[in-house]
């Protein structure tokens, strides 16, 4: 994961926006854990309660559910959601931009199409690589939020 944060949105929030990245990219798969708070907080020098607000914020949206003594896992269904939300938005916001853009420069479809095909694969988000340490920290993370 990037350690650059920006100073446009909480903290807690690109986190959150990050772990969203790494569903829709697969990198984290339904019923995968998350890495864990203390992991997180340490790795990218943030304070614990950031992390976890980041992390509640997914839990609110049904992205991600606390399993109690085990840790937060993505919820089945999570990354379907999250296509159907984002697809909806890129349509909405973003293509009309392109699309105009596309116009005023004149590109034949053709064109698009063999330049897509150049493009090397964008590289997967990273949250930490501690995500294997996410379970054995969680009975540490209940005691911190108990």
């Amino acid at each position: 994961m990037d350690t650059n944060w920006n100073d446009s949105l909480p903290i807690y929030r690109q986190l959150r926006d990050r772990v969203v990245a790494m569903i829709l990219e697969g990198v984290l798969n339904d019923g995968d854990p998350l890495p864990s708070v203390r992991s997180v907080a340490a790795e990218y020098r943030l304070n614990p309660l950031t992390v976890l607000k980041g992390y509640q914020q997914l839990v609110d949206e049904r992205l991600v559910e606390k399993r109690r003594g085990r840790g937060m896992f993505v919820t089945e269904g999570a990354r379907r959601a999250l296509l159907k939300d984002e697809r909806q938005l890129f349509l909405e916001e973003e293509w009309p931009k392109i699309a105009g853009r596309i116009q005023r420069l004149g590109f034949e479809p053709r064109e698009l199409l063999d330049a897509l095909d150049k493009i090397p694969p964008a590289p997967a988000s990273s949250l930490t690589a501690a995500r294997s340490d996410s379970a054995e920290d969680a009975d540490d993370e209940e005691g911190e939020r108990g």
